[in-house]
């Protein structure tokens, strides 16, 4: 058995911060909080990644022959899958098969000593290997199950495959991103899975305050295209009232300008913002150009979005006379809103995610020390923290099925049958 899962906790804070550390052994927010994470690629895991940053026990529950895909999913170090590292964090790995009878009776088993369980697989999945909320539930009447697939639970879309890019395309993200004469645009990241883990997590946290009330958990209904759309805006409004349907505008904005990303004279490039007034009135004097204020046009962030060429002809050529960091001085010295263009070298190296301790190291058995992103939030008394960085496949078996009771010949079976 690999022991990396008895390391020290690396804290959700520096150790220079003033915001108090977790101590190896002091529980944390979530501690006691069982999760089973059922889920591959991306929304439904990494929601269980964030319980387990604060304290929740994580059972990263995978196929014995077909490991969770993230395994493999992007570069890798020496065949070790990077992404799985930080997406695998704070789990303990266990290998089911869910269609053997033998993996059900142990998932059951495991149900009936959890909190929540989080499954993406297409919806009647469960149901056929009869471990449908009936036979969950019946396991254990608190259960929160979460179900996390691209299109909900029911539906013309139900049963179709459902990824993150559908849900950029369908939402409505897509149409609006981009140059205004080029094409529709997608992030080169999983941007719908990430917001719909942080929807997820969200979820699970407001069915088990509830269950606080009723004693019942419930099933939680999770459909990647909605939480994108929800963070798109009034959209659905403003078409709804107006007939307003938000084109693309590339960098700019319609709501106000100037808004752009400029190149300096060193070859960098920095993004401008000024959603309140009283910052595009200090970026016009700034750059010299105070008689734009005296403008009735100017007066409205939609108006100043209307004489955007000429605003960021200012505001761009001022820039484009200066370095980069001595933009960012006279910026912060004006009160104006400004920020550098990082790539992910530049986020290394950056003060503020020095300052906040954004990104850590965690030391790990197979690749040494890691550089990730810590912990999402920074709580005052009960912080998160990074315990161990993704583990083997299957790691921590035997460890979970003796805590359930099984005896050796039990685990020897279950292997020997294809099940564990």
């Amino acid at each position: 058995m690999n022991d990396s899962h008895d390391a020290a906790p690396v804290s959700a804070t520096p150790a220079n911060s003033p915001t108090p550390t977790r101590p190896t052994g002091t529980p944390g927010s979530l501690d006691g909080l069982r999760v089973l994470d059922l889920a591959t690629l991306f929304a439904g895991p990494l929601a269980a990644t964030m319980l387990g940053d604060f304290g929740a026990d994580v059972i990263k529950v995978e196929h014995p022959r077909k490991p969770d895909p993230s395994r493999g999913h992007g570069p890798a170090k020496d065949g070790v899958g990077l992404w799985w590292k930080l997406l695998g964090r704070n789990k303990r790995t266990l290998t089911l098969d869910l269609s053997t009878p033998g993996g059900r009776d142990v998932l059951l088993r495991l149900v009936a000593e959890s909190d929540v369980v989080i499954e993406n697989f297409r919806p009647g999945t469960l149901e056929k290997w009869d471990l449908g909320w009936d036979h969950l539930s019946a396991a254990n009447p608190g259960l929160v199950l979460a179900r996390v697939t691209g299109f909900g639970q029911f539906g013309p879309y139900a049963r179709r495959p459902g990824f993150g890019t559908l849900a950029e395309a369908m939402s409505g993200f897509a149409a609006a991103t981009g140059e205004p004469d080029g094409p529709p645009t997608l992030p080169p990241f999983g941007l719908a899975d990430s917001i719909a883990a942080l929807s997820t997590a969200f979820a699970v946290m407001t069915a088990l305050h509830g269950r606080e009330a009723t004693g019942r958990g419930q099933i939680i209904d999770m459909a990647i295209i909605e939480p994108m759309l929800a963070v798109l805006g009034p959209q659905s409004l403003w078409y709804d009232q107006l007939g307003y349907v938000q084109p693309r505008t590339g960098n700019r904005s319609t709501n106000n300008a100037p808004r752009n990303t400029y190149r300096t004279a060193d070859g960098k490039w920095l993004a401008v913002s000024t959603s309140a007034q009283s910052i595009a009135e200090r970026v016009l004097r700034l750059v010299g150009r105070p008689e734009f204020i005296e403008e009735p046009w100017f007066a409205t962030g939609a108006g100043r979005a209307q004489h955007a060429d000429e605003l960021d002809e200012a505001v761009g050529g001022w820039i484009a006379a200066h370095e980069r960091d001595e933009v960012v001085a006279a910026f912060e010295k004006a009160e104006a809103a400004v920020a550098p263009v990082n790539d992910i070298r530049d986020v290394l190296a950056d003060e503020q995610y020095r300052a906040l301790g954004t990104i850590t190291e965690v030391e790990d058995d197979e690749l040494g020390t890691l550089r990730m992103q810590n912990v999402l939030f920074r709580l005052s008394e009960t912080p998160g923290a990074i315990k161990w960085a993704g583990r083997r496949h299957g790691a921590d078996s035997e460890a979970i099925l003796t805590e359930l009771g099984l005896s050796r010949g039990e685990i020897d079976g279950l292997r020997e049958g294809g099940a564990s």
